[in-house]
């Protein structure tokens, strides 16, 4: 698979589109990405990414990037700087279509005051708390609040005192004027406006102390850019009346459409916002690139590749059902794109010293290795053998299990690409550990099979005179369960504490020595790993990827 977009796939909203297009009711599709600028993106956004852009792309129409950045409390330029590089790593580009919702605040100012004078909005004096008592419940309705018959002329009095700061935070609110006796709790009188004082908007600075509610602002904010198909999950379908109120009563050019579909839920991780900033402020991980976090960030430094991700969203698919996908298919993804991409390269993770017994002590050769098996593209290399080289420790066994087939004491197994070589003598230590292992090689099977007998074992090696020691970052999924904070728990006591493993000790060939970060290898018969930004010249590192396989349960590495 190459770093291309993929094919998509149909689905519901294609075919909605579709039948717009060749009604004439739309002469171009408009769709948007609107994130909200309150932490880094997740897998769950990539899938909007995909659709929204790729929707854009196949139907010769327009995606904007558009930071929906009403609550500055929690927003900032580090999320705003992020979100924007993972889009364009992702491989959609916005090119002049980028906006902020605080662009449109004036004239989303307006259009509160338009609301008012037709009596639809009213500032409302009571307090979060008694706002949240007077809403009801799912089985019982609202009650009026007492300030909701304030006079048009008392209410824009009020609202223009709200804009130039008369009052402290909470003191009063813009409430839409719609039915408190809704069976859609969204539709009882919802909040447009709140006041913030002393807080700093990233785009806007202090100019303004009043600022719009999500729900006033997205629709509106849709209508203004002439969005034809806006797209949001299935929990925004309740918001749909309201989104359909705001753009129905106020003068907006356009009347977007708004379309649910089903939020990606990924077993083994939490996507919600709130508990990934919990996870980075509480020192679960170390930010919010860790490897281990469901970021887009976080993959992208784990080494998977934006041609997988997209991929997995096609895979996954646009439906209405709530669904959860395993983990699994989208590490099969990621596996899928690196076996074609990925250089073989060879690495001991847990070294074990080898001593060839009739090799020459000052001998040194060059092992010919295909830099890929499947392409010959990818040359060739070579790689330093001498008398003294190490294998992992977990090829040899003294007293093997049934069906092992690495080396054993008194057997035989095939170096990498190299000789086959015969277990003489284990050495070990005043602890009973084994430290080396002493072997002859049977010099005439270099590119042949032995005379009179099979080797079936074959085993990856370095040679112990060109070594480079690495550090190895074995991650693991974050979480020990797939719906972590299931049955009551808190999800916090689901984290895997088994998630990070450093090998510090690790031994990988010359040609990883100088690897740059961001650069992906296949480490022969251990998985696919990547080059950590930590990096630097006489200090690799490395993190692991996936697997060669679906190992859960079973160890990685």
């Amino acid at each position: 698979m190459s770093d291309t977009l993929e094919t998509p796939r149909t689905n519901f909203i294609r075919q909605i589109i579709e039948a717009d297009l060749a009604s004439g009711k739309h002469d171009r599709i408009m769709t948007r990405f609107p994130p909200e600028p309150n932490g880094y993106l997740h897998i769950g956004h990539a899938k909007s990414i995909v659709l929204n852009f790729g929707l854009a792309r196949d139907f010769g129409g327009i995606c904007n990037l558009r930071f929906d950045d009403t609550n500055p409390h929690k927003e900032n330029v580090e999320f705003v700087e992020s979100i924007m590089a993972d889009v364009r790593w992702l491989g959609f580009d916005w090119g002049e279509r980028l906006y902020f919702a605080s662009d449109y605040f004036e004239q989303l100012y307006g259009f509160a005051i338009e609301l008012i004078e037709q009596g639809r909005a009213y500032v409302c004096d009571l307090t979060a708390e008694e706002t949240r008592l007077y809403r009801g419940t799912l089985t019982e309705p609202g009650r009026d609040s007492p300030y909701r018959d304030r006079s048009v002329a008392e209410n824009l009095d009020l609202f223009k005192q709200m804009r130039a700061g008369a009052f402290p935070d909470g003191a009063r609110t813009l409430r839409a004027r719609i039915d408190m006796a809704s069976p859609n709790i969204n539709l009882r009188d919802p909040v447009l406006y709140r006041i913030k004082h002393g807080v700093v908007h990233h785009q806007t600075g202090t100019a303004w102390c009043l600022y719009p509610t999500y729900d006033f602002t997205h629709p509106l904010s849709d209508a203004l850019e002439g969005i034809t198909h806006s797209l949001c999950t299935l929990e925004f379908e309740d918001h749909r009346p309201l989104y359909d109120w705001c753009v129905e009563h106020v003068s907006v050019p356009y009347r977007p459409r708004q379309i649910e579909f089903s939020r990606l839920n990924l077993e083994y991780t939490v996507m919600s916002k709130r508990r990934l900033t919990e996870l980075v402020t509480e020192g679960h991980v170390t930010g919010w690139d860790d490897p281990r976090m469901p970021t887009i960030a976080g993959m992208r430094r784990r080494g998977y590749t934006a041609a997988a991700i997209r991929d997995f969203c096609e895979r996954v698919g646009i439906t209405k059902s709530d669904n959860l996908v395993e983990m699994a298919m989208l590490e099969s993804a990621v596996r899928n794109d690196l076996d074609a991409v990925a250089p073989r390269r060879m690495a001991v993770l847990r070294p074990l010293k080898v001593v060839i017994l009739n090799y020459p002590e000052d001998g040194q050769a060059s092992i010919e290795s295909p830099n890929h098996p499947k392409a010959a593209s990818f040359g060739v290399r070579a790689i330093p053998f001498g008398r003294e080289l190490y294998i992992d420790r977990g090829d040899f066994a003294e007293i093997p299990p049934k069906g092992y087939k690495r080396l054993t004491a008194g057997g035989e197994v095939r170096l990498r690409n190299a000789y086959v070589i015969r277990c003489e003598e284990v050495v070990k230590d005043a602890a009973g550990t084994i430290i080396e292992l002493r072997v002859h090689a049977d010099l005439e099977t270099l590119g042949r099979e032995p005379v009179g007998r099979k080797v079936k074992g074959v085993i990856h090696w370095v040679g112990a005179a060109h070594a480079v020691r690495a550090e190895v970052r074995l991650y693991d999924r974050l979480f020990r369960v797939p719906l972590p904070g299931a049955d009551g728990r808190g999800y916090r006591d689901d984290i895997n504490p088994d998630s990070l493993r450093i090998l510090d000790d690790a031994l990988v060939e010359p040609a990883l020595g100088d690897a740059a970060p961001g650069e992906r290898f296949q480490f022969e018969r251990e998985g696919y790993f990547v080059v950590d930004p930590d990096a630097t010249p006489g200090h690799p590192v490395f993190n692991l990827t996936v697997g060669l396989r679906d190992t859960w349960g079973k160890g990685q590495g």
